[in-house]
């Protein structure tokens, strides 16, 4: 096939009705959309998803970015299922779909007329994805807020200075986290359909995802009885391995084993360090922390931290200043990475930030913007 033939998305031949609102649910299948799945987006009439409102900020066509953040190549349709013509039509919309996506607390649809395990037995193929805060048993009741996430699975305890506060992630992971999982989940159940004909039902929450994630540091209570604890930029079992002060802002150094401390002390000009027996090995370093810390902050205040990243960069070390978001795209663009999407719906044109996994052949992927509320409304409904 050459460069110029259309090449379809792996999931083209994939109908999901999205019946998620916020962030983790949108985001699951927005994924899928972006793998080239037909994604209908099933709203509250009148004010849409919660998310329209989340601003400022607000593009300049007045979408709020953190709708755009989770919507992009989806159609839109607003249907109030408490009325018995949109509950029709969401049963409607659910016999032609391959996959479900939903978020509302467990038993909600089902008091709403819309019991997905009931339709499951007469379409036996149909997948189901529910994402919830914390599963479908004793967290049923308790809302899925990803703030409240990070404070209850432990996150936020390891996050923040030793001696401060508790304090959330700068972006709402334990979301994205999730739609990921989820989306994992999805595929494999697609995977597994294949094979046999069989739907599932996936089911992610948000608690599980940000425990999963906490890796090492989690593995230290369940496998060590070890609790951790906040350390701000430390890392609790490598040193240098933390932001440290140049002359004009931070840098985050990453060193990982003796090669790398070597070559990094002699290219700060003082290569006797490798050879103290304080700092000669990794446990060496972190149970000398203190001193070792204050000796690079006096090194490396002698230059900024732009020059700083440049030299170690070139000398093959983990290196890098403390950017802003715009600053980290433009070193993407730099790298190549080409991180900005440039997106169209309706003569609007927007941006995002592109998918993340590239695939070699190349695929179409679509670069339709977040549609308005209920744009698609008259031709989904024409069809059902």
């Amino acid at each position: 096939m050459s460069e110029t033939q259309s090449r379809p998305g792996p999931l083209s031949n994939i109908r999901v009705l999205d019946l998620s609102r916020v962030l983790a649910g949108p985001l699951t299948s927005m994924n899928l959309a972006d793998l080239g799945a037909d994604v209908i987006k099933v709203e509250r009439p009148g004010a849409g998803d919660d998310t329209r409102q989340w601003g400022p900020p607000f593009a300049e066509d007045g979408t709020a970015t953190y709708f755009q953040t989770a919507n992009r190549n989806k159609r839109s349709i607003a249907i109030d299922f408490r009325e018995p013509a949109g509950l029709q039509l969401i049963l409607d919309l659910i016999a032609e779909s391959d996959v479900v996506v939903e978020n509302y607390l467990p038993g909600a649809l089902e008091r709403a007329g819309i019991d997905l395990e009931a339709i499951r037995k007469e379409q036996p193929s149909l997948i189901v994805a529910s994402i919830t805060g914390f599963g479908s048993a004793g967290g049923a009741s308790r809302p899925g807020y990803d703030f409240v996430a990070q404070a209850l699975s432990g996150l936020m305890h390891v996050t923040g200075e030793r001696d401060g506060e508790a304090m959330k992630v700068g972006v709402a992971l334990v979301d994205v986290l999730a739609s990921k999982d989820s989306t994992i989940g999805i595929l494999a159940a697609l995977q597994h359909r294949d094979r046999t004909g069989e739907g599932m039902r996936v089911e992610v929450n948000l608690l599980s995802s940000i425990q999963a994630a906490l890796a090492n540091q989690i593995q230290a209570t369940v496998g060590a009885g070890v609790e951790p604890t906040r350390l701000g930029n430390v890392h609790p079992s490598i040193m240098p391995y933390e932001s440290l002060p140049a002359s004009d802002g931070e840098i985050a150094v990453a060193i990982g084993n003796n090669k790398q401390f070597r070559d990094f002390v002699t290219l700060l000009g003082r290569p006797e360090l490798a050879d103290d027996e304080r700092f000669a090995t990794n446990p060496d370093r972190v149970a000398h922390r203190p001193e070792l810390r204050e000796i690079l902050s006096e090194a490396l205040a002698s230059d900024t931290a732009e020059n700083w990243q440049e030299r170690c960069v070139a000398a093959n070390l983990a290196v890098g200043k403390v950017n802003t978001i715009g600053e980290g795209i433009e070193l993407a663009q730099e790298l190549g990475i080409d991180p900005v999407l440039e997106l169209e719906r309706d003569g609007v044109a927007s941006k995002g930030i592109r998918h993340p996994v590239r695939y070699t052949p190349a695929f179409d992927m679509p670069t339709a913007g977040p549609p308005a509320l209920d744009a698609d409304g008259d031709a989904i409904r024409d069809r059902v």
